[in-house]
């Protein structure tokens, strides 16, 4: 028996280094699956951006014209701004709610670390609202007008830049999360966050409709989301402590 003291000693830590990877997944699976639920159950409220969506790029033949050479060249530029409005009205919800129920008060008192939670919540909340935006998009793309060829870019544009956004979304949404009527503030904060995102996800598509290289602004936008995966997190824990503790 004590012999074997030193074994359990040694082993103790290693069962917890084992366990913790374990446990953060877990929890990580238990919060997707609570964040799909509340949406499923709210389902409703998921189609009032790709409504939103629909009517505001019908909205444009009628406006402009029934050109298909005009509308083939703002069909880029117009599906972005489509996706970044769209994607507004739900930030201001992300973190709101769970500070209101106390649930930010139990996320600091999980042995989890609190940007990993905060980041999981994000990709929920990109999974449940924006990405039925971009499934979309290459429907809405041919009621502009938009070549087939430079549709596998305006998806893969999406795909870089819409998360990109749902991440400085985020922070910005747990900066205001203690602020009451916010998305208006909210709005006017991220806009100016979302003009160089849309810049280069827009500069991609101009390029390939003119057959020109595009992969440097997309590379552009891929670095910026690691950048963005690493940092967002750990700003969304810091402005949520200070939401609860305020």
């Amino acid at each position: 028996m004590a012999g074997t003291a030193p074994l359990t000693a040694h082993a103790v830590p290693a069962a917890r280094e084992v366990a913790r990877p374990a446990n953060a997944f877990a929890a990580c699976r238990a919060l997707l699956r609570r964040d799909f639920t509340l949406a499923w159950r709210r389902r409703g409220e998921l189609f009032l951006p790709l409504l939103y969506a629909v009517i505001v790029a019908a909205l444009f033949p009628f406006a402009l014209g029934p050109d298909p050479q005009l509308l083939g060249r703002i069909a880029g530029g117009v599906l972005l701004v489509i996706v970044v409005l769209a994607m507004l009205p739900a930030l201001e919800s992300m973190f709101r709610t769970d500070l209101d129920d106390g649930t930010l008060e139990q996320w600091l008192l999980a042995p989890q670390p609190l940007a990993l939670l905060a980041l999981t919540r994000v990709i929920a909340h990109w999974l449940t609202t924006v990405l039925p935006l971009i499934v979309v998009m290459p429907l809405l793309g041919a009621l502009l007008d938009l070549r087939v060829d430079v549709l596998p870019v305006l998806m893969l544009a999406l795909l870089l830049a819409t998360p990109l956004l749902v991440l400085l979304g985020a922070v910005l949404s747990a900066l205001a999360a203690g602020a009451r009527r916010s998305g208006i503030l909210l709005a006017l904060m991220l806009l100016p966050l979302a003009v160089p995102v849309v810049i280069f996800a827009a500069g991609a598509i101009a390029a390939a409709q003119s057959g020109m290289p595009y992969l440097a602004p997309l590379t552009w936008l891929a670095a910026a989301l690691v950048l963005a995966i690493v940092l967002a997190p750990l700003a969304c824990a810091a402005a949520l402590r200070i939401a609860v503790e305020s």
